[in-house]
């Protein structure tokens, strides 16, 4: 059965870090695609960062977290990371983990829906105040 558990949401200033956490059981987080996607109040789920294959390839991200998020992997916990620097408001959101063993590196980009992801964490929330 596969699982995955985010980890590592909270509330910080404007400015500040966070990293999430993604464990993943019953699924290698090494295999194919893996990323982070968020939703706000109102708003639909975007895809914020994807890693293809345990980054094989440059991890894709989405426009709005160029040189402020960082997507990492660790192989032997199994684990899926994202690191969030300089937070702004407009980060506040939702943050899910998904993954899906079906989607080849050139479907692994920030313009794959999000119903094309089999497996979704829980989310873990992330407020970024003023």
């Amino acid at each position: 059965q596969v699982q995955l558990v985010e980890s590592g949401g909270g509330s910080v200033q404007a400015g500040g870090s966070l990293r999430l956490s993604c464990a993943a059981s019953g699924y290698p987080a090494s295999s194919n695609c893996m990323g982070w996607f968020r939703q706000a109040p109102g708003q639909e789920r975007e895809g914020v960062a994807l890693l293809y294959n345990g980054g094989v390839y440059t991890p894709n991200y989405a426009d709005s977290v160029k040189g402020r998020f960082t997507i990492s992997q660790d192989k032997a916990a199994n684990t899926l990371y994202l690191q969030m620097n300089s937070l702004k408001p407009e980060d506040t959101a939702m943050y899910y983990c998904a993954a899906d063993p079906g989607l080849e590196w050139n479907d692994c980009t920030i313009a794959t829906k999000s119903t094309d992801f089999g497996y979704w964490g829980q989310g873990t929330q992330v407020t970024v105040s003023s």
